[in-house]
């Protein structure tokens, strides 16, 4: 006698919450041990990101060793780019921080007055003021650096993973071709996973860095201080969707408030509103498309939910893991891909 599957005992809802409940579950875990969950979730979204560099090398016919670790010199090197830049952007920024309040102070009268014009009392004016110090404000900006910096400088955990997985990753995609008889749903969903990843990640990181050289020719032209820091930051942030522009925005901004004045601080704001604008909203979607199969609000939570998991890593790899979870757990099952509509908005 043939028996039920779990999708045809319980309902869909019944399925969502158990789900749900195994999944809060998993990621308190991850929370516990995020020290180690970070740096492994970067070593894998990196292998899967020189996925076509591997599969290149493999079909031309090298040695086993030439397939695996010269994907992994490519991403180590550009790990360690990252980390320098990280770190002399970090020391910039703990340098320039401290220079500021003074004229932070000064401009504090030309606020209130401005704010008792619309309205607001002396007093709840004078509250704002209090609480706009920049030696409180500036460190959000260099605690999100740092958090980065934390777990690129974990270089020997890193690298002991992504050596081990850069060795598998050549006989897993063998082992995938020999699976894919067997579990064709599993195996399809895996290679979307990997290719709808890597375009994610290579156009995100070539319209980063065209955004970053355009802010950071803005704010040499606005005479801003610190445009490569901003720069960086720029391009950091562009991986963090949707609200990763005004994290890159604000503080470049306030130091031009600060440094030049308010009529600096708009063009600031106009010219980083239609560079982003431009790139990242009409340009880019059309180069990245629905790569990675997950809707604004989708998107938004992932953002939340890997940033609470993992730290400031979580933002940035928020969407790829997120797709990651999808390809594992919804893709494969037949029963569940009604979810597939719900999280892709399509």
């Amino acid at each position: 006698m043939p028996v039920a599957s779990p999708s045809h005992r319980y309902s869909p809802g019944y399925v969502l919450l158990l789900g749900a409940a195994a999944a809060v579950i998993v990621l308190a875990g991850l929370r516990a041990v995020s020290s180690v969950a970070g740096p492994f979730f970067l070593a894998l979204v990196l292998t899967v990101a020189v996925t076509p560099l591997r599969a290149m090398l493999m079909r031309r016919g090298l040695p086993y060793l030439v397939a695996a670790l010269l994907p992994l010199a490519v991403v180590l090197l550009g790990l360690l780019a990252m980390a320098l830049a990280l770190a002399l952007s970090g020391a910039r920024l703990a340098a320039l921080i401290p220079g500021y309040t003074t004229e932070l102070a000064q401009s504090g009268n030309q606020i209130i007055e401005l704010m008792t014009r619309f309205g607001i009392t002396t007093t709840e004016a004078q509250q704002f003021v209090a609480g706009l110090d920049v030696n409180k404000l500036l460190p959000y900006v260099q605690s999100f650096m740092n958090g980065l910096l934390g777990a690129l400088s974990s270089v020997v955990l890193v690298v002991i993973l992504l050596y081990g997985m850069s060795l598998d990753a050549v006989g897993l995609s063998r082992a995938l071709e020999r699976l894919s008889a067997e579990r064709p749903e599993l195996v399809a969903a895996l290679r979307d996973y990997a290719r709808g990843t890597y375009r994610y990640l290579l156009v995100t990181t070539v319209f980063g860095v065209i955004v970053a050289v355009l802010d950071v020719g803005a704010l040499a032209w606005l005479g801003v201080p610190a445009p490569l820091v901003w720069g960086l930051l720029s391009f950091i942030t562009n991986y963090i969707p949707n609200v990763g522009f005004v994290i890159g925005l604000v503080p470049p901004a306030l130091l031009a408030w600060l440094e030049k004045g308010w009529v600096t601080a708009v063009w600031v704001i106009v010219l980083y509103s239609v560079i982003n604008f431009v790139l990242q909203s009409l340009v880019q979607p059309k180069f990245a498309g629905g790569t990675v199969g997950l809707s604004i609000t989708a998107t938004l939570l992932s953002l939340v939910l890997w940033s609470l998991v993992i730290g400031p890593l979580g933002a940035i790899l928020a969407v790829p893991l997120s797709a990651l979870a999808l390809a594992l757990f919804v893709d494969p099952d037949p029963g569940k891909r009604w979810l597939r509509p719900l999280l892709s908005g399509r």
